[in-house]
């Protein structure tokens, strides 16, 4: 990751688009998120702010966040005061990685007012602050720091604003004098200049060069790049020479969203959904126990064939007993091997051999449920680990609809709401491919019942992955050309449980010959006359794909 000081200037840079829009409105979708939406230049846009520790930005999005029926009191307090106010200024705090804007509105009796937005991305201490500039008092911040916590920085409503202590390096904005007169190093070049990560840094010395490759900075970067090698990425606002195959993108902001926007829209899933994860975890677990306990049981039930035969070795042999004993030895007349035969002393011989018929039955009987209850074990294994990829993948707005099809299960409690919902039929996640047809992708059960059933015509082309669980996916075509049948395969293998994989298999077929058997749980189905396709996921050609 490189949001470091420099990135900073360059967003600041791009940013400059949005001062003297209108701050139409603000939201605050979660704790640690607040999304403005500015009118400015004859358009409207949509300015993200997070202080998440892992994922802190600042910068203009295209997605949408699902946003609470509530608002949050930070969000409140922001509309009171910048609502309706206009941007007149961005600026970066020297080369630091903090913004600050300016905003100029109105109060509660219309007198003019500014305020001071300090963004402070700085990690797990990053930081969205409202300041009053003419008595520099922090009028909210959305992360409260008390004395206890930093006795230096105090954060709360009606202290000062203290800014975050100086490093002491030198601005690269200004030149790097006699510094590079000597061979230096990545770490040499961090310690000595002021928003420097190790990533830049890095990139000077392959290039080297630095008073050029500082400036493409100051006017917003020289190409906004994205790398992606195992599982690190590397961005930055100007070209990554030091990489191979890297992508550009339009501007930083959409780098950004490229970067973030899953990982952070996952952050948001695991806060939503923690409770559900881990209740379903532990059904699983529970299934996985209980079937191994079955098991061993339909194995000892599977001994019912020697039950029958001890019997009938008994009853053709009574008189080979003798009073008193614990066993019997005789012929198996089906084999001419001797069996010895364990017996109760306290029993004639017929009353031996009647109870060994009845276990024999008791077993028989056994089997079926046994295996009853092991087929119904398996069925709710492999739904509830379905239910578990679909949480694993799933959007905030997808959870509630998963919470709501396991309690019209009956597995879990419905939760009671403040503001009833409205019965609406479930919405798919729509895709365009790059020939133009649209293609659904049903991201929970409600969605994938909804999509093959009600809102897919007969003559369309269903896929889901073989034999893996996965969503349902449906080209919106009766005749599908090759690239989209392809690029279709590839967002089922994306959204199933093999997204990591490589080579998966996913079968596709006609609408019409998708059935769901009677009685089958939510999202289950038979399909018949299907092909199957072999794909590799590519998250960016997924994302390319999204409408």
């Amino acid at each position: 990751m490189a949001f470091d000081g420099l990135f900073t200037r360059a967003m600041t840079t791009e940013l400059q688009q949005i001062v003297t829009g209108r701050i139409a409105k603000i939201h605050q979708p979660n704790a640690q998120e607040i999304v403005m939406h500015i009118r400015a230049n004859g358009k409207n846009v949509k300015l993200l702010f997070s202080i998440h520790p892992s994922y802190a930005r600042v910068h203009l999005t295209e997605h949408t966040i699902e946003n609470p029926s509530e608002p949050p009191m930070f969000c409140t307090l922001l509309r009171k005061h910048i609502e309706g106010g206009i941007i007149h200024a961005i600026t970066q705090v020297d080369c630091d990685r903090i913004l600050l804007f300016e905003i100029h509105s109105t109060n509660e009796i219309g007198d003019a007012t500014v305020r001071q937005l300090y963004v402070e991305i700085m990690g797990r201490h990053s930081n969205l602050l409202l300041v009053d500039p003419t008595t520099n008092i922090i009028i909210d911040a959305l992360k409260h720091l008390s004395p206890l916590m930093n006795r230096h920085r105090t954060i709360m409503p009606g202290q000062p604003y203290i800014a975050p202590p100086q490093q002491n390096k030198v601005n690269p904005f200004l030149g790097a004098g006699d510094f590079f007169n000597t061979v230096r190093t990545a770490q040499e070049i961090t310690q000595h200049f002021a928003g420097f990560s190790q990533l830049h840094a890095q990139e000077v010395i392959v290039r080297n060069e630095f008073e050029q490759y500082v400036s493409h900075f100051a006017t917003g970067g020289e190409q906004p790049t994205y790398v992606e090698i195992g599982q690190k990425i590397y961005f930055s606002p100007n070209k990554l020479t030091q990489f191979e195959n890297p992508i550009a993108y339009p501007n930083n902001s959409a780098l950004l969203d490229r970067v973030f926007y899953a990982r952070a829209e996952r952050d948001r899933v695991k806060q939503q959904a923690g409770d559900l994860e881990r209740w379903l975890q532990n059904e699983i677990s529970k299934l996985h126990l209980k079937s191994k306990k079955l098991t061993k049981d339909y194995e000892r039930a599977t001994r019912l064939d020697e039950h029958q035969l001890y019997g009938e070795l008994l009853m053709a042999n009574i008189y080979a007993f003798q009073k008193g004993a614990t066993e019997v030895t005789v012929t198996n007349y089906y084999t001419n091997e001797e069996v010895t035969i364990p017996v109760s002393a306290r029993k004639t011989p017929i009353e031996n051999a009647q109870q060994y018929y009845t276990k024999y039955n008791k077993a028989k009987n056994a089997l079926i449920m046994i295996q009853a209850q092991l087929n119904k074990t398996q069925d709710d294994i492999q739904y509830f680990e379905m239910l578990m990829q679909q949480v694993e993948q799933a959007s905030p707005t997808d959870i509630e609809e998963i919470r709501e099809e396991l309690a019209e299960q009956g597995y879990l409690k419905r939760r009671i709401l403040k503001k009833k919902k409205k019965n609406t039929l479930a919405t798919p996640e729509k895709f365009i491919s790059s020939t133009g047809i649209p293609i659904s992708v049903g991201k929970n059960n409600k969605q994938n019942d909804a999509l093959t059933f009600k809102i897919a015509k007969k003559s369309d082309t269903w896929l889901h992955t073989k034999d893996i669980p996965g969503s349902h996916v449906v080209i919106h075509s009766d005749a599908p050309d090759e690239t989209t049948l392809q690029e279709a395969a590839m967002l089922a293998g994306y959204f199933s449980k093999a997204r990591a994989s490589s080579a998966i298999p996913v079968d596709y077929t006609l609408i019409k010959q998708v059935k769901k058997p009677s009685g089958a749980k939510p999202g289950f189905v038979i399909y018949f006359e299907q092909k199957t396709l072999y794909v590799t996921p590519d998250e960016t050609k997924v994302i390319a794909l999204k409408q």
